[in-house]
């Protein structure tokens, strides 16, 4: 229930905070391309376009908040998280083609001597208006962002963050144009393209780390390890992985218990380690495998019989002699098996045919390359 309020306000809080980014970059978009082509001014219209490219960014971000926030299904078990990355990575790659175009547009024009006129003042104008606009809404989108903590908000944020640093730029270039230096407009287009460009690519290359399970970083994974590490009843830890999922993460983990104690316990133990990573960690969910012994290396105990075939064995070489048991633990360790057999009492209730059976198995144990002991007990009935 607790998840799912969070996901609801985290939902509501990302659709409410992108639709007012929606609407400045549309008024940011038509002033800065109309007044730049109006005033012959290359960086504005730049700007512009990188004003168009965060319009472009928030209806994404609509689209893939409203598909990610839908619960696990049959078809996606750990949820929908993951549509926010792609859709980070999608925007990413339109950032950096968006950012080489222009790049390639600024530049022939620069090596143009008829293309670097002095442009109308309005521009400046505009470019400082769209600076404060865009410093004012990074800082309203990042404090959402990490209310919610949502990973595409925070990156819509940074994106409006990077054009007003371009803003900054293009008020620079307008202003330089107009000291009668005309090439600082096109050299300012430049710069807004190359920030274009290089925001696209640190989007783009940190959606695709994530989408080919890249771990959390060595904070994240020590803050794991000690949650498990300090659980009761965990005496080691190997094999822990990590890997991403929006904006929370996916962890397998195998702990070492005592091999002795018994299945219900070690599943306590594995609830137990899980529930302290979930309660420590932005962490969406814990697989915890328990290892009797460490088998990180290798698995000694693998080649060996299982327990039908084990005690078929034992039934065959022994016959009359081994009545059918009340019980049977087996322990499977560094390549052998101990066996606790638990017999009928009438049969212990006979110290001779209980003893001729301890001294057949112990007999066949000293022979056999399975097992390293067999124990004998009365039965519980």
């Amino acid at each position: 229930m607790h998840v799912h309020a969070h996901s609801h306000t985290r939902f509501h809080a990302a659709q409410k905070s992108t639709w007012i980014s929606v609407g400045v970059n549309v008024l940011l978009t038509v002033l800065q391309i109309v007044i730049g082509i109006f005033g012959k001014s290359q960086a504005l219209i730049a700007d512009g376009l990188h004003s168009l490219s965060d319009l472009l960014s928030d209806f994404l971000v609509l689209w893939a908040n409203r598909a990610s926030s839908r619960a696990a299904d049959a078809t996606h078990p750990y949820g929908h998280a993951r549509i926010e990355t792609a859709a980070t990575l999608a925007l990413g790659i339109a950032l950096t083609l968006l950012g080489l175009a222009l790049l390639w547009g600024a530049g022939i024009k620069l090596q143009d001597p008829a293309a670097m006129g002095a442009v109308h003042v309005a521009t400046l104008y505009i470019a400082l208006f769209t600076l404060v606009a865009k410093e004012l809404l990074y800082r309203y989108l990042m404090a959402v962002a990490k209310r919610v903590k949502s990973k595409l908000l925070a990156a819509n944020a940074w994106h409006s963050r990077s054009d007003a640093a371009s803003s900054l730029v293009v008020v620079v270039g307008i202003g330089g144009n107009l000291l009668g230096f005309h090439f600082l407009d096109l050299v300012a287009a430049l710069i807004v393209a190359f920030l274009i460009a290089r925001m696209g690519v640190k989007m783009a290359w940190e959606a695709m780390s994530e989408l080919i399970d890249t771990g959390l970083d060595e904070a994240a994974l020590a803050t794991i390890r000690e949650a498990i590490l300090n659980t009761p009843g965990v005496l080691g830890l190997h094999e822990l992985r990590t890997r991403r999922m929006g904006n929370q993460a996916l962890v397998d983990a195998h702990i070492l218990v005592d091999p002795r104690i018994s299945v219900s316990e070690g599943h306590y133990i594995a609830e137990a380690a899980r529930r302290r990573v979930l309660d420590n960690a932005e962490v969406l969910d814990v697989m915890v495998h328990i290892d009797p012994e460490d088998d990180a290396v290798t698995t000694p105990s693998a080649h060996l019989p299982g327990r039908d075939a084990l005690l078929a064995e034992l039934k065959a070489r022994l016959g009359d002699q081994m009545p059918e048991p009340e019980r049977v633990v087996l322990h499977y360790l560094d390549g052998k098996v101990e066996a606790e057999m638990y017999l009928p009492a009438a049969f212990c209730a006979d110290p001779g045919r209980f003893d001729a059976l301890k001294a057949a198995m112990n007999a066949l144990v000293a022979q056999d390359g399975v097992f390293r002991s067999v124990h004998l007990h009365r039965g519980s009935h």
